[in-house]
């Protein structure tokens, strides 16, 4: 498998070049944008947060992350993804660095919208990447890509103990530097894909960027990306918090358990590209869906009844499936708009970006109402249910379309 993974890439070394900086870039931006999973335990303890004031905080970098997406992916169509991804790493560098000096909530939130710009920074490597590669292996970059994903297991797993010898305050620092140096890194080493210059002499208006989000296809596939990437990046956040409220466990294990989580919803999303490739889109959404909808019924029950052990292995289930529909959901955009990756990609990493923050919010709003923590599964549940329901009706009505008129496309009807 592995093998016929790799043979889908166009190894030349322009596009190994963009490809490799681009997923390590991303890896290390993925990783500051999550940190406050790990570091918003211990600010919490220490202001004495309420559970809706502790989702605020791990959500705010994700709003940001999410609403910069869309306007990120247009000015690296514009620009090129060599300068945009740059300067959005020093941006969000500079921001979790004064992070470490801030010592009010209101400080620390306004820094967190900063950080939040480490989350944008997907949309420049989708529409960056992108253009290296032909339609027919665009899945599978796109998903090696994605790997990138990775950083928030990297912050669930080495964070929990850099605060726990360090200090919260050193985390953000030693992150920060990371980012920096990502970022340096990124501009001596990169270029930018011959098509960026040609397309820009185009003279396309700002405006026209966004013509594509008219059509309610666009707004589909945002719609699958909410679940599958707002579910993936709100579970992040929120599973050490989970594991320390609901089953007793330390910030280090909780933070381990989050790396379990997190780390097969980041690798195998470059495999949920390759599916993508080669079975289509729509047969790895119907499986990302359904089986996470199974997941969230188990662990929407009573913790008593789902032990420690369960649990996890659920979890690192619901991640991994996750990490197909990622990948199957952005097969699409390269495919169908070529012309506005940056554009159509980013509102729906916008999209999903917002699910990362609602989520978040919506978990801790459930359980300061409730008291149930398992009732963040019950919303992540209902919310799978009726994507499955959208998409199933959505795919009864193309096939009677299809039936009454000419056949589509075999890559149509795949991608559909």
């Amino acid at each position: 498998m592995t093998d016929t993974l790799l043979k889908k890439i166009d190894w030349t070394s322009d596009a190994t070049r963009a490809l490799s900086l681009s997923t390590v870039a991303f890896t290390a931006c993925f990783a500051v944008w999550t940190i406050f999973s790990i570091i918003g335990v211990r600010i919490g303890e220490d202001l004495g947060l309420t559970e809706t004031q502790f989702g605020l905080l791990v959500g705010t970098p994700i709003l940001t992350g999410s609403l910069s997406r869309i306007v990120l992916g247009v000015l690296t169509d514009r620009y090129g993804g060599r300068i945009v991804f740059t300067a959005t790493m020093v941006a969000a560098a500079l921001a979790t660095f004064l992070l470490a000096h801030a010592e009010s909530y209101i400080a620390i939130l306004g820094a967190a919208v900063g950080v939040g710009l480490a989350g944008g920074s997907f949309a420049v490597g989708v529409a960056y990447v992108s253009r290296f590669y032909p339609a027919k292996a665009q899945g599978t970059a796109l998903g090696i890509f994605g790997v990138g994903n990775v950083g928030a297991a990297i912050t669930s797993f080495v964070a929990p103990f850099v605060l726990v010898a360090l200090g919260w305050q050193a985390v953000a620092q030693i992150w920060a530097g990371v980012l920096v140096a990502a970022a340096v890194g990124f501009w001596f080493l990169s270029e930018n894909p011959p098509s960026a210059s040609e397309e820009g002499q185009e003279k396309r208006s700002f405006w026209a960027e966004f013509e594509p989000l008219q059509y309610a296809q666009v707004w589909r596939f945002a719609a699958y990306y909410f679940f599958v990437f707002g579910g993936f990046v709100a579970l992040a956040l929120w599973l050490p918090r989970y594991l320390i409220g609901s089953y007793g466990f330390d910030i280090e294990t909780a933070g381990m358990i989050g790396a379990a989580y997190s780390l097969p919803g980041a690798i195998f999303r470059a495999y949920g590209g390759y599916l993508s490739d080669t079975l289509g889109a729509r047969k790895v959404m119907y499986w990302t869906l359904a089986v996470s909808l199974g997941a969230c019924a188990i662990l929407s029950m009573p913790a008593s009844q789902v032990g420690p052990f369960l649990f996890i292995g659920i979890v690192f289930v619901l991640g991994f499936f996750m990490s197909l529909g990622k990948a199957a959901v952005y097969k699409h955009v390269p495919v169908y708009y070529p012309g506005h990756v940056g554009a159509v990609g980013g509102l729906v990493g916008m999209i999903g970006g917002l699910g990362g923050f609602f989520l978040p919010l919506a978990f801790g709003a459930l359980l300061d109402t409730t008291g149930l923590w398992t009732s963040c599964f019950m919303l992540l549940f209902l919310l799978v249910g009726g994507l499955l329901l959208w998409m199933h009706s959505a795919v009864r009505r193309m096939t009677r379309e299809s039936a009454e008129s000419a056949p589509a496309s075999e890559p149509e009807l795949a991608l559909q």
